[in-house]
């Protein structure tokens, strides 16, 4: 740490340092810090090692880059974030730290753990039930995670029913929406059967974000099936038919 620390002082160093590198602030590299945490679950997905290491050095810079940013403008250092995190930790593990060191499942871990949080959000003051569920989460996650809170306060429905009856509601209302022609009042409609998409996966006990990770995955993988088998036969899939390429993805499927 000492060394990469080191390393991000001279390329922000305002006289002989990198002139990107100090031009940077919290806005330019947040898109990166987001960039490298997606390509570190990337790499653990295809269960590539060597590059999980080297995607995590790449998400730790974005950690130490904003702890130079921090620092130069007085706000914060790269220790005080450590000493915060590690004691946020303790705090929220009293049976590991503690003096109550009795066993708990995970499942109850979870919910101590979501109770200390919010005893954490009432001490800073921060607002309504849904705050600080972060702006930044992509769209998918961030759903479900405002769904989670507001159903702690019991907003929520007591069954799956419901949860599919408001989906096909809003099916219908987005066709509805398109057959008028309307496309702000169609994509406010997509929007509704996506939230309560997420909802109903919540009820079901699904990651809504890793099931269209799945789904994006398995979708890739077919379809590369179907641009090999037309590469076979001397052709490409914007040469090729739709009823051709069908039937190509039928054997996909068949295929795995």
């Amino acid at each position: 740490m000492p060394r990469l620390l080191e390393i991000m002082r001279r390329l922000r160093d305002p006289d002989t340092g990198c002139p990107w590198d100090i031009a940077q602030d919290f806005n330019s590299i947040a898109p990166y810090t987001i960039e490298e945490a997606y390509e570190v679950a990337d790499a653990i997905a295809r269960e590539a090692w060597d590059e999980v290491r080297d995607e995590l050095g790449d998400l730790l810079l974005q950690v130490v880059y904003h702890a130079a940013i921090g620092a130069a403008r007085g706000l914060f250092t790269f220790d005080s974030i450590v000493d915060a995190v590690c004691d946020k930790m303790v705090a929220r593990h009293p049976h590991v730290f503690g003096a109550d060191r009795r066993g708990i499942s995970a499942k109850q871990q979870t919910r101590d753990w979501e109770t200390l949080k919010a005893a954490e959000r009432a001490a800073r003051a921060r607002g309504g039930v849904l705050a600080d569920v972060a702006l930044g989460l992509p769209a998918l996650m961030r759903a479900e995670k405002l769904q989670k809170r507001a159903a702690r306060v019991g907003f929520d429905w007591p069954d799956i029913g419901p949860v599919i009856s408001k989906v096909a509601e809003e099916a219908g209302e987005l066709a509805e929406a398109a057959s008028s022609g309307d496309q702000a009042h169609t994509a406010e409609e997509m929007g509704d059967l996506l939230f309560v998409m997420a909802n109903l996966a919540r009820h079901l006990g699904v990651d809504p974000e890793a099931a269209l990770c799945a789904a994006n995955a398995k979708f890739a993988r077919r379809f590369a099936f179907v641009e090999a088998e037309l590469a076979k036969q001397g052709t490409r899939p914007e040469d090729s038919t739709l009823p051709r390429m069908s039937a190509l993805w039928e054997a996909a499927k068949r295929h795995g």
